[in-house]
């Protein structure tokens, strides 16, 4: 098995996900469909023929990169590109100070121009790189692909080759090019590979250490607590990790992750390559999968009875009162949009308090992760769900979540976009902003979740007012036309279910 990512990583990129995993970015249909065709290989991509924008790869890949305290990324692109650069600092400073941390990661652009596109660039990448290290002093630097860079051919492979010997510190390329993929998660497996190849080490000896794969780590204290109870501390990858934390990640009793789309990739990685267990379990949220995440846990580091403990404590603490809420919420219905790593687990978190996800939409599908599993959040979906749940994987696409919402009408509509979010409000539906992937976290977060849902549905007077006051460009006339339509072939498969 070591083979396969020994082979990947002598590679200067990652392989996409549309080829490496089969992953699509359009479907309309149910759950048990999905998964019947997940399973018997008859899943195809449907196609498109009105299509709005969605996010770009080299955002996925950068935002994770610049998480890393003590690094630098060099972007090979127009300045229009680099113009989440200022939000990505402000947020990573702001998350590091919270740890009582500096964040001294910069993003650099190369301002691409006309007569760039024309006459190359390579050499004037190799100044501002080399004025990057002199300037900034980062522990490495990662050279990021776009677009323009892409397309007009320049080799930052053979630079980053050539600056390894003449700069101190690791230079990787980062191939996120926008186009390179429609699946804009690709740039998470694009930068878990950039890492892999540069600064993760052999294992020396191993450390009483779990790899958490997260986003912003909001949980920490919390989770450094709880780990802590069975000897254990976590390393957040990435967000405010070092280069010298990383290095030795391989030594590590465990891999985790918020999510498998996150962490498919690096989780993988780490148990071909060096022998650390991947959990590969459905993600913390609610109670079956915080039970089943920490049982998992403490089989790998052989503290099974400990665990079982500490859940049974928590349990007694917080299930009280989050029946009490449920009786609350019971009969709700839901719509979900979100990205599939949280699509599937909200579903079942939704379930657990009795509301029921009417439809749910996806920004992308992945035919299976690196293990060759299809995703266990969708299997168990599959498997406990009491009714067959609509499902369309929409690619951030913002008209169809729109006529989903007029057609089904629910209580809530739930999504880990703001953009999306405000939509619906403005339909008038109540809205809750999944922002933080640590919002159902166990037991604790799941009675939150619940006070959070119940606070939201109690007083709907805002989007009723936003609702009578605006004009939406979404006409009658708009939610009158068949939305299965413009996604070629998505009728017949609708009706499968």
């Amino acid at each position: 098995m070591s083979e396969r990512y020994n082979a990947l990583l002598k590679k200067p990129s990652s392989n996409v996900r549309e080829g490496r995993l089969g992953s699509i970015t359009g479907y309309n249909g149910c759950v048990s469909d999905l998964c019947e065709r997940s399973a018997c290989g008859s899943l195809k991509n449907r196609e498109r023929c009105f299509s709005q924008s969605s996010m770009c790869i080299s955002m996925c890949a950068i935002g994770q990169l610049l998480g890393i305290r003590d690094a630098a990324v060099v972007y090979h692109a127009p300045s229009g590109c680099c113009a989440t650069a200022s939000g990505t600092n402000v947020l990573s400073q702001q998350i590091a100070a919270r740890i009582g941390k500096t964040n001294n990661a910069v993003l650099v652009g190369t301002d691409l121009d006309e007569n760039d596109t024309v006459f190359g660039a390579l050499e004037k990448l190799k100044k501002i790189t080399l004025e990057t290290y002199k300037t900034h002093k980062p522990n490495v630097i990662f050279l990021a692909s776009s677009c323009v860079s892409g397309v007009i051919g320049e080799d930052v492979d053979s630079l980053a080759e050539e600056l390894k010997n003449e700069l101190p510190i690791p230079v990787e390329s980062v191939h996120c090019e926008g186009f390179k993929s429609r699946i804009w998660a690709s740039g998470f497996d694009a930068a878990d590979h950039a890492v892999l190849r540069s600064l993760v080490k052999p294992p020396k000896e191993k450390r009483p250490v779990i790899n958490f794969k997260n986003f912003f780590e909001s949980e920490r204290a919390q989770i450094t607590e709880i780990f802590s109870e069975f000897g254990v501390t976590p390393q957040f990858l990435y967000m405010n990790s070092t280069t010298e934390e990383l290095a030795h990640i391989s030594e590590s009793l465990a891999t985790v992750c918020v999510c498998g789309t996150l962490g498919t990739y690096i989780g993988n990685g780490l148990e071909e390559l060096y022998g650390v267990p991947y959990i590969r379990t459905i993600n913390f949220s609610g109670i079956a999968g915080f039970e089943t995440w920490m049982g998992r846990i403490g089989e790998v580091i052989n503290k099974k009875n400990e665990v079982e403990s500490f859940l049974k404590r928590e349990k007694e603490k917080y299930l009280p009162e989050i029946e009490a809420l449920k009786k609350e919420l019971n009969g709700l219905t839901a719509v979900i949009g979100m990205g599939p790593g949280y699509t599937y687990e909200v579903s079942r978190v939704l379930q657990e308090l009795g509301i029921k996800t009417v439809w749910a939409a996806a920004w992308h599908f992945d035919y299976k992760y690196d293990d060759g599993q299809n995703p266990p959040a969708l299997r168990y979906l599959k498997e406990h769900a009491p009714n067959d749940i609509g499902l369309s994987i929409a690619d951030m696409q913002n008209y169809e979540i729109m006529n989903i919402i007029n057609k089904y009408k629910p209580d809530v509509y739930f999504s880990r976009h703001p953009g999306s979010t405000v939509w619906a409000i403005k339909q008038g539906v109540a809205a809750v902003y999944f922002a933080d992937e640590y919002m159902a976290f166990g037991y604790r977060g799941m009675l939150n979740l619940a006070q959070y849902i119940y606070d939201t549905i109690r007083n709907r007077s805002f989007e009723k007012n936003l609702a009578a006051r605006i004009k939406l460009p979404y006409t009658k006339w708009w939610y009158e036309q068949n939305n299965d339509a413009m996604l070629l072939g998505g009728a017949a498969v609708k009706e499968a279910c």
